[in-house]
């Protein structure tokens, strides 16, 4: 067993612990960060798979920006903790048929990539001064051009969503109307009061008393 093999099971190790630690954390803060965990692990994972450009977008925009949304998210919804452990019990079965159904279908795969075997035609070798981000690139601007942007909307989409649930009425919360601000007049909010100007007197010295010295 090479040292690649070695690195790449530690770290699947890791990612898989990561992972339950997001579905097991009773607060919502640490599940964040458990995910952030787990991005960073999949990000070595790629690296070692020779994915260099996969592996920093992973790091930039899913633990750079995406996991800090989610944070603020979590933070500012003040999200009631006892009332989600309440229906965990209740969709508990369901979800472990899903978990089931899920590593089933991953098994098959692998199971049917081993029986048809890798044939050494299958092997590709990158020639001299190759850049799969080069490529990637390329197969994103060109070919997947439309999914690509289609994408970029459902990111906004979701950064906008996650705006709106933030700003929701509730109490002491500073609203702000847009329409209010707009019509405003300007002798709804100055008063102009006109006063008559006034003369100042000068006031006399102070008298000198008679023993005092000039």
């Amino acid at each position: 067993m090479t040292i690649t093999e070695i690195l790449f099971y530690a770290f699947s190790a890791v990612l898989v612990v990561a992972a339950l630690g997001v579905i097991t954390a009773r607060n919502p803060v640490h599940a964040a960060l458990f995910l952030v965990f787990a991005f960073f692990n999949s990000a070595i994972i790629w690296l070692l798979l020779e994915a260099e450009f996969l592996a920093i977008v992973l790091v930039l925009v899913y633990v750079g920006a995406v996991m800090v949304l989610f944070l603020f998210v979590v933070m500012m919804l003040d999200v009631d903790v006892a009332k989600m452990r309440e229906g965990f019990t209740r969709y508990a079965p369901l979800g472990i048929i899903i978990a089931v159904l899920v590593v089933v279908e991953i098994g098959s795969v692998v199971w049917v990539k081993q029986l048809e075997g890798i044939s050494e035609a299958a092997v590709t070798v990158t020639p001299d001064g190759y850049s799969n981000t080069r490529a990637l690139g390329e197969l994103l601007y060109t070919k997947y051009l439309y999914p690509f942007e289609l994408a970029a909307v459902l990111l906004l989409l979701a950064i906008v969503a996650a705006i709106v649930l933030t700003m929701r009425q509730r109490t002491g919360l500073k609203a702000q109307d847009v329409a209010a601000q707009v019509s405003v007049r300007a002798r709804d909010r100055i008063r102009i009061v006109k006063m008559d100007a006034e003369k100042e007197v000068a006031t006399p010295p102070e008298s000198q008393s008679p023993g005092s010295q000039p």
